[in-house]
């Protein structure tokens, strides 16, 4: 049989078609201007492979580009899968998340099930070289070969660097995101997988440093000198003093960062006792007036925010440091956050210093490092699976929501104040009848005679164990006399991601994409004496806590956080892990751009401010948890 097919044709075309098909499946995007810049730089790595599969005889040479050709398909599977299931890129920084690697082994399983089709069309150019494995040139490479293949393949990507150039106005152009920006899923689709990977590698070992856009927020804002803000005296010249690098910049970024105004709801639960719950999995999807009737009381009786978000950053941890921080998460950044005990002197529990605080949750204590995390967010009395829950609930997966409020509510009930954050588990996935999942069969009859898909009803299902806590929560204090002086605010950690986007707008009011209004939710800020406001304002996690701050007249300065209070002036942004937002003008979609609210809308530089804005609100959250930045300003400013 004549061996005429060529291995770094095989490369090329393994490499492109890889990249293409995830972009298709990531983006929703077909080809665009974008490519080439993948394309540039592909040639040059195929080369590179070709060269290194081809060092030896030509029986060595087969087996390992077989084992190459694997190697790199299960790359891109890997990677692709990844982003489906977190919403972000894979990163080395991940790997610190090994510990929990088993708890998503299920999910896995599943996933690949939900996305076999999507999995099958990735494997086609491995069954393809797989069925002409023998048709294939595997002949030793000689010097002189060698040196001329390595030469051009030095020159291509000479070029490849030097076409960014061609690409350098947008914010988020080909070189930004190649030299100044750290936003992988944004690389993704403009340099394509394996090099944001490569930049991600080499940033990782040799570091990379962003710069800040400066800019004097407060002027922009044209404060009047009769309202009252969210401010304190910190000392920022001091601090931009004695610093330097970007911890000078990140002060100076600080000192002129905007503020919000104190208002009508400042301290409007001044002294009452707060209940905070991260809700596993909860979505506005979940929420049904007779299926679900304690939710949607609390959502739609008191405060009723109608464009809430709580986007998706890696799963749990993600929503759980936006709503407790109010700084936005990366996979680095939580990594900084394990390792490290770092001080939030905004976080939930620091915040409230002269309340009785006790946290629980209904899984491993150890669960996402919270046993070193908790403390940091001022959570001094944890109590979880495996360090004193166990002895009350059954700690057996999945446990039971409602367990755990029964199982803890009387530690707290005599504590005056008292904060008490619950993280729930109950609506975890994968959402199925017949993998394991007891909550979904605990209260499968609720939802048998629903007309959606199993995965769908499955995950209903698992959130009923949700309304029937919160109801007994509800009813517990009542009993206890002290409903009507707590106040109770619910979030989700992120939508449930597990399920795909048709299951989704199944039970969607309206038809829901991928990017943005998937992450679309319901907060809930309740107390019993509440009237019913609508607030349109767009909101998410990291808005929560100064919310919180405000309605219970906690002095901070709004300048350290992230989010804004949701009651203030400020306009509402929701930020998500690619950098599209949303704002109170419209919708930007970094793949495609921007979507106004009003046909009539006047851009006059207001995209780019907010792309500048966000931009800085992803690096500033990043130099304050790699610096322990709020440390520094507390103990020097």
């Amino acid at each position: 049989m004549k061996k005429n097919h060529q291995t770094l044709t095989l490369y090329l075309l393994l490499f492109l078609y890889l990249e293409i098909v995830c972009k298709i499946l990531m983006y929703n995007q077909l080809i665009d201007y974008r490519l080439i810049f993948i394309i540039l730089f592909i040639i040059p790595l195929s080369i590179v492979v070709n060269v290194l599969s081809k060092l030896f005889n030509s029986k060595i040479n087969k087996v390992i580009t077989i084992i190459i050709v694997i190697l790199i398909t299960a790359f891109y599977i890997f990677n692709y899968m990844y982003y489906s299931l977190f919403s972000v890129p894979f990163s080395i920084s991940t790997l610190e998340l090994a510990s929990q690697a088993m708890d998503f082994v299920g999910i896995g399983v599943h996933l690949v099930v939900t996305k076999i089709v999507e999995f099958l069309i990735l494997l086609i150019p491995f069954i393809i070289y797989i069925i002409n494995v023998d048709k294939f040139d595997y002949e030793k490479i000689y010097l002189k070969k060698f040196s001329i293949n390595i030469c051009i393949a030095i020159i291509i990507y000479i070029m490849s660097i030097l076409s960014l150039n061609l690409d350098k106005k947008d914010l988020y152009s080909a070189y930004n995101l190649y030299y100044n920006l750290d936003s992988a899923t944004a690389s993704f689709n403009t340099l394509g997988i394996f090099t944001t990977e490569r930049l991600d590698i080499k940033r990782f070992i040799f570091g990379f440093e962003e710069v800040l856009i400066n800019k004097k927020e407060n002027e922009l804002l044209n404060l009047e000198d009769k309202v009252s803000y969210n401010k304190i005296d910190i000392d920022f010249d001091k601090l931009i003093n004695s610093s330097d690098g970007e911890v000078k910049n990140a002060f100076e970024y600080l000192k002129n960062k905007e503020v919000t105004n104190k208002n009508d709801y400042t301290g409007m639960y001044k002294g009452k006792n707060l209940i905070f719950i991260l809700a596993e999995g909860f979505n506005e999807i979940a929420v049904d007036k007779d299926r679900t009737p304690t939710l949607y009381k609390m959502i739609h009786e008191g405060f009723d925010f109608k464009n809430y978000y709580s986007p998706v950053f890696l799963s749990t941890t993600g929503g759980e440091f936006q709503a407790m921080t109010s700084l936005i998460p990366s996979q680095e950044i939580l990594g900084y956050w394990r390792r490290n005990n770092l001080y939030f002197p905004y976080s939930l529990g620091n915040s409230f210093k002269d309340y009785k605080s006790r946290s629980f949750h209904n899984w491993s204590y150890r669960y996402y490092g919270r046993d070193k995390t908790m403390p940091s967010l001022g959570f001094y009395n944890y109590k979880a699976c495996e360090n004193g829950l166990e002895k009350n609930i059954s700690c057996k997966w999945l446990p039971s929501d409602v367990d755990l409020i029964n199982a803890s509510f009387d530690d707290y009930k005599s504590d005056s104040p008292f904060l008490t954050y619950y993280i729930t588990v109950s609506g975890h996935a994968p959402y199925n009848f017949d993998g394991g999942n007891s909550i979904a069969l605990k209260n499968q009859e609720v939802v048998n005679n629903l007309s959606y898909s199993d995965s769908v009803k499955a995950y209903l299902s698992t959130q009923m164990e949700l309304e029937y806590a919160i109801s007994d929560l509800i009813s517990k204090l009542d009993d206890a006399g002290i409903l009507d002086d707590t106040v109770i605010v619910l979030t989700g950690d992120h939508y449930p991601y597990t399920l795909t986007l048709d299951e989704i707008n199944e039970i969607s009011s309206y038809k829901k994409d991928e990017i943005v209004e998937v992450n679309h939710s319901n907060l809930i800020i309740w107390n019993n004496n509440n009237e019913h406001i609508e607030i349109d304002k767009v909101a998410s996690q990291v808005d929560v806590l100064p919310t919180i701050l405000n309605l219970f007249g906690i002095d901070y300065d709004s300048r350290l956080l992230i989010g804004k209070d949701i009651f203030s002036n400020n306009e509402g942004i929701a930020r998500f892990s690619d950098r599209s937002w949303v704002s109170d003008q419209g919708t930007y979609f970094t793949s495609s751009g921007f979507v106004p609210k009003e046909e009539n809308f006047m851009d006059n530089n207001y995209v780019d401010n907010v792309n500048e804005k966000i931009v800085n609100d992803f690096l500033i959250s990043k130099i304050i948890t790699a610096n322990d930045l709020y440390k520094k300003i507390f103990e020097e400013g």
